[in-house]
């Protein structure tokens, strides 16, 4: 079993910038892919950015350029680095593990273990 945790959400500016972490614990899988999930109220669920264990990525277009994933070198914690943050940004994120999947995807079908989801809020 896999169990995440997020972190690092809260209220920014537009053309802020704002850290989210996911902190993984439980077991370890050689081959996986971790991806960043967000849901606005009223939307669907998109996927935003992916990992996989070879360090390959994939973003979805709208935030290509502005966002970046990464995971530290123990592959324990994945984070999203987003800068210049648009109110469209605004949404609850949630960090996603597939260990079933070993290359990148945001389908959100082929995750299967979520965190609780953190609130990433773009006002002035």
């Amino acid at each position: 079993e896999v169990q995440l945790v997020e972190s690092g959400g809260g209220l920014v500016q537009p053309g802020g910038s704002l850290r989210l972490s996911c902190g993984r614990s439980g077991y370890t899988y050689a081959n996986y892919c971790v991806g960043w999930f967000r849901q606005a109220p009223g939307k669907e669920r998109e996927g935003v950015a992916t990992i996989d264990s070879d360090g390959n990525t994939e973003y979805t277009d709208s935030v290509k350029g502005r966002f970046i994933i990464s995971r530290d070198n123990a592959e324990f914690t994945f984070s999203l680095h987003m800068n210049d943050l648009k109110p469209e940004d605004t949404a609850k994120y949630y960090c996603a593990y597939s260990s079933i999947l070993a290359v990148t995807t945001l389908n959100a079908d082929l995750f299967n273990h979520w965190g609780q989801g953190t609130q990433v809020t773009v006002s002035s």
